[in-house]
């Protein structure tokens, strides 16, 4: 048994430990990092870029069927999934090891191996050589993310019932794929199949898809998948599943309890997921985890035992790893004494779907029930010259504003590049821009940000492309 002493130790290296690593080590903080898996956590390597990847290769794929009306006649396009399971792997293996060469620039140490948190300060490594590493820190650092959520009667075999890991590495596309969950990661894994050729039917027990955002903005969305030939089920509940001479069959059942059977030969369950925090020693060091399995923290990202830290999913509030990647920094800043605490304004949400669905801020009810006198501003991209010039016209640009003081408060989008669009919106509000200051900037002509401009003017009466209303 060795043991070495260091001033932080990270249990994690996804987008909130890694973060977090890099800062330490910019900061002069002696680092360990551990994690069981490859570096950059499930976001790299199962997760936000492998995703990426093959939606980006279904759409370019549904994309060749509109290109006649430009004059551009393709032929006998056909989708090799071997060689498409290649390219995403070759993008992930480039940014982990890209990761690994910032660890090892800052000067951290990666340990390979299981940690458990025998007390504060202290934490145990099972490598995988098969040693075992007792490190003495100043300040331990939880992120270990989540895992996907699994429900009662429908176990992950990982060939037949598929968690959002395991169908980022099929090896053909499923001819029918029954999607349990139509949040974002079931629309996104669900809509790239449906893209590639397959048929898709999406199991939702709520009264829409996308349940937490606008039904404005998530109709393009249901429209799309329509358009893929998808069947999509509201209100109804996956009940349980069966192996027949012929594949699967899904059973569900609607709000009205009337049954039906879905012959299929995937089944995928995306209905969430829940903070990993089991086998890492908590109880033992003390630190607090709530019923859901999550660690509370305070505004600095300490839990209830000084010294031991949380970050990203493990956390309360938005599993994204842009949020856990902002905590991973502040954490870092707080372990090297300086006066910081996470005090964000807004923390943007993107779904890549087609089209792409995007927020940041609050939307019209929020806004109202935090007692703001409120001005919608909206602007279709049919209206933009450059969404023209892509065929992709569908979608809109929402803005709210508080009709007292024209301050933006919230920024919503359906369409073309939504997920980048965004950025500017949380600038603006974090900002604390006012609707005048996004209407006095100039905006490239033509581009698609031009929508958000338009937007804002609108909210204001002020827009040159709209009839004001």
């Amino acid at each position: 048994m060795a043991s070495q002493k260091t001033g932080a130790l990270i249990i994690g290296a996804g987008p909130g430990g890694y973060v977090c690593a890099i800062r330490l080590g910019q900061l002069g903080i002696p680092t360990v990092i551990v994690d069981k898996g490859e570096l950059g956590g499930t976001c790299l390597n199962v997760g936000c870029i492998p995703s990426k990847a093959l939606i980006t290769a279904s759409k370019r794929y549904a994309a060749m069927s509109s290109l006649a009306t430009m004059g551009i006649e393709v032929a006998d396009v056909t989708v090799n999934m071997e060689t498409m399971q290649t390219w995403k792997e070759s993008i992930t293996k480039k940014l982990t090891g890209g990761v690994g060469q910032l660890l090892k620039g800052n000067k951290v140490k990666v340990l390979r191996g299981t940690a458990t948190i025998q007390g504060p300060g202290r934490v145990s490594v099972d490598t995988h050589e098969g040693t075992q590493e007792i490190v003495e820190c100043d300040a331990i650092v939880i992120a270990t993310g989540s895992k996907p959520f699994e429900i009662p009667g429908f176990a992950f075999d990982h060939e037949n019932i598929l968690d959002s890991t395991s169908a980022l590495s099929l090896a053909q596309i499923p001819e029918h794929l029954v999607v349990i969950g139509g949040g974002y990661i079931g629309l996104e894994l669900g809509g790239t199949y449906g893209r590639l050729g397959g048929k898709i039917t999406v199991v939702e027990m709520m009264d829409q898809l996308l349940p937490g955002f606008d039904k404005a903005l998530v109709r393009p969305v249901q429209k799309n998948l329509k358009k893929h030939g998808a069947d999509i089920l509201l209100k109804t509940r996956a009940k349980g599943w069966k192996k027949t001479d012929n594949g699967l069959v899904c059973e569900v059942e609607d709000a009205e309890g009337k049954p039906q059977s879905i012959p299929c030969d995937k089944i995928l369950v995306t209905v969430g997921r829940t903070p990993y925090t089991e086998g890492l020693g908590l109880e033992t060091a003390g630190v607090h985890v709530d019923e859901r399995g999550f660690i509370p923290t305070d505004e600095r990202r300490q839990t209830n035992v000084p010294g031991i830290y949380a970050v990203g999913d493990v956390t309360h509030g938005l599993m994204l790893a842009h949020k856990a990647s902002k905590e991973g920094e502040v954490v870092a800043e707080v372990i090297a004494g300086k006066n910081v605490v996470y005090d964000v304004r807004c923390v943007p949400a993107v779904v890549f779907t087609e089209p792409e669905v995007s927020s940041v801020g609050l939307s019209e009810a929020e806004a109202k029930e935090k007692g703001h006198s409120v001005s919608i501003g909206k602007y279709p991209f049919a209206g933009l010259g450059r969404a023209m010039t892509t065929g992709e016209t569908e979608g809109f640009v929402r803005v709210v504003i508080d009709q007292d003081t024209r301050e933006l408060l919230g920024v919503q989008m359906v369409g073309p590049e939504a997920s980048d669009l965004i950025a500017e919106a949380a600038l603006a509000i974090e900002m604390g821009a006012y609707a005048d200051d996004v209407g006095l900037t100039i905006h490239a002509h033509p581009t698609l940000a031009e929508a958000f401009m338009e937007a804002t003017k609108s909210a204001m009466g002020e827009a040159i492309h709209l009839i004001n209303r």
